[in-house]
């Protein structure tokens, strides 16, 4: 097995985008929607999707209590923002190489 084919946890997903987007753990979960919470967030959802076997309820628990529904927004935006931005594109890139080697 390669390096590579290691299980990424949503806890560490967390951890490394708040890391990122200089941000404390707690926010990951938190009520607050100011988008500079509620945006790195978003992408730890999307990435917590695209790199996990969870299911989006599961998912939405982790962040808080979320509705599933919620996280399926995130993962929409996300991907919507990554072909129209090329900072939030750089920082999925960034974020996904590190969490993958």
């Amino acid at each position: 097995l390669r390096a590579s084919d290691r299980k990424v946890t949503i806890e560490e997903i967390m951890r490394k985008v708040a890391e990122h987007y200089h941000l404390r753990l707690s926010d990951m979960t938190s009520a607050r929607r100011a988008r500079a919470v509620a945006r790195p967030r978003q992408i730890a959802m999307y990435l917590a999707k695209t790199l996990t076997s969870k299911s989006l309820p599961d998912i939405g628990r982790r962040f808080g209590g979320r509705d599933h529904t919620t996280v399926l927004h995130a993962c929409r935006k996300v991907k919507e923002l990554r072909e129209s931005d090329g900072d939030i594109r750089e920082d999925y890139q960034n974020l996904l190489r590190s969490l993958t080697t």
